[in-house]
């Protein structure tokens, strides 16, 4: 059997994206196979939100969006909640 593990890593080449990146690489073993899938690039970006990616970097381990990586991003009632658009 030649099964591999399907890593993909969702990253817009900011430095920590980059770090993300190398931990994914040095944690990988010989049957996972590793992407590096740029953001920045429309395709992408669609894939990225049908996994539901909210941030980068984030991973995707055989088509599960990794724990680590969900119900992250921006969010317009967490941002109220620290202040954004209250007058002071």
């Amino acid at each position: 059997m030649n099964k591999k593990r399907t890593i993909e890593v969702f990253s817009a080449g900011c430095p920590a994206c980059e770090e993300t990146i190398t931990l994914v690489n040095s944690l990988a073993c010989p049957s996972c196979e590793v992407t590096v899938l740029d953001m920045r690039r429309p395709e992408v970006a669609a894939k990225a939100k049908q996994y539901g990616i909210r941030s980068v970097p984030s991973v995707v381990i055989d088509g599960q969006l990794a724990a680590c990586c969900q119900g992250r991003g921006v969010g317009a009632d967490t941002l109220k909640t620290g202040g954004l658009g209250v007058p002071l």
